[in-house]
């Protein structure tokens, strides 16, 4: 039974009364109540106050799409808001999140699937904490599905899609998959988890943004079913679930909030223009330092910026962390010349093109 919560002594009584009288059980095997749709004051609507926001108004301003994501984004056990402010934050979510796969479908046009996909054991670490938060997402959705929750997947594909893909895994692979030769093993790796990743998100959502999915569904390269609505839901593989690599990047990203944060403030100063001019110096405590040091080849390209220096200071501090915490932090300008291709800073090299472009371009 699916009706508004003033039937729990309306219709679910009278008829569970009637059931169990003349069958001797419950007419129904379970029983779904919402609220009732106030405008954003939480006031009732009514056509009097002039509250009233109409369905076909909705479509015909923001689309289907919108109304279908505003009903799942709301928790139905209460008195559910609606208002002009509260569309207009969710066409903005639905614009941040078809942006999101709009760019992953882009980034996947030369990828075959069936030729270039990289096993799990020869990603990069990067991509398999991706992965990881991906395990996580599927197995909330899928669970959050599975108990009505419909908010609780707006909010975690929401978050997935704007923070742990935009402003982290996407904004660091730009330079793999932008700037790497096109058969380059670092951007292949980057394409299968993309792919993985993409498809996953498209049949997660395909219930609630039904035709934004099935158009986007279109475009995936490989064999694939007609429609994302043929499609299974996405199974988490066990190898997906490394815990040990999310705490890991729990350490990693605490350090690079820091260091963008104080990259902005150089911006903000007039110090450096694009992050890419910037020569990061991090003094790190020692346990940061020594936890630091598989990666230190990496970290600039994780920070976004073309040089950077790690030193060790003693601090008896072992919580990573509070580590991160203690780290000084100085931002200088970059030396050497611009790359005309990436925009990295480089020292040594062919003219106007740094060696790693140099070698993409040939």
């Amino acid at each position: 039974y699916l009706e508004g919560s003033d039937q729990h002594r309306g219709w679910f009584q009278s008829s569970l009364l009637t059931s169990v009288g003349t069958h001797g059980r419950a007419p129904y095997k379970a029983v779904l109540t919402h609220g009732f749709v106030v405008d954003g004051k939480g006031e009732k609507m009514s056509k009097s106050k002039g509250n009233v926001v109409s369905p076909d108004e909705v479509i015909k301003q923001y689309g289907a799409e919108v109304l279908r994501l505003w009903v799942s984004s709301e928790n139905y056990q209460e008195d559910v808001r609606i208002s002009p402010d509260i569309l207009k934050r969710l066409s903005e979510a639905y614009r941040k999140i078809r942006n999101t796969w709009r760019f992953m479908l882009g980034t996947l046009s030369d990828f075959d699937p069936a030729k270039d996909t990289v096993p799990y054991a020869q990603l990069e670490e990067i991509d398999k904490w991706a992965l990881c938060r991906f395990a996580e997402l599927v197995k909330r959705v899928t669970k959050a599905y599975g108990d009505y929750e419909f908010h609780a997947i707006y909010h975690s594909v929401t978050n997935f899609c704007i923070t742990d893909m935009s402003a982290v895994y996407l904004d660091v692979l730009k330079d793999r998959l932008y700037c790497s030769a096109s058969g380059d093993p670092l951007r292949k790796t980057a394409q299968t988890t993309l792919n993985i990743i993409l498809r996953g998100l498209l049949t997660l959502l395909s219930p609630i943004l039904s035709f934004t999915s099935d158009e986007a569904w279109q475009f995936l390269p490989g064999e694939k079913e007609d429609s994302v609505h043929l499609a299974s839901f996405p199974e988490v593989k066990p190898e997906y679930e490394n815990t040990e690599i999310d705490r890991t990047w729990d350490v990693l990203l605490a350090l690079r909030n820091r260091v963008l944060k104080q990259l902005e403030t150089a911006r903000a100063n007039k110090e450096i223009g694009n992050a890419l001019e910037a020569a990061v110096a991090l003094a790190l405590p020692r346990a940061l330092y020594n936890f630091l040091d598989p990666y230190k080849d990496g970290l600039a390209d994780i920070f976004i910026v073309s040089q950077l220096a790690l030193s060790a200071r003693e601090n008896p501090e072992a919580d990573l962390i509070k580590c991160v915490d203690a780290t000084d932090i100085t931002i200088g300008r970059s030396e050497g010349e611009k790359c005309q291709r990436c925009w990295k800073y480089y020292t040594s090299g062919e003219p106007e093109v740094c060696p790693r472009c140099a070698a993409a371009l040939v």
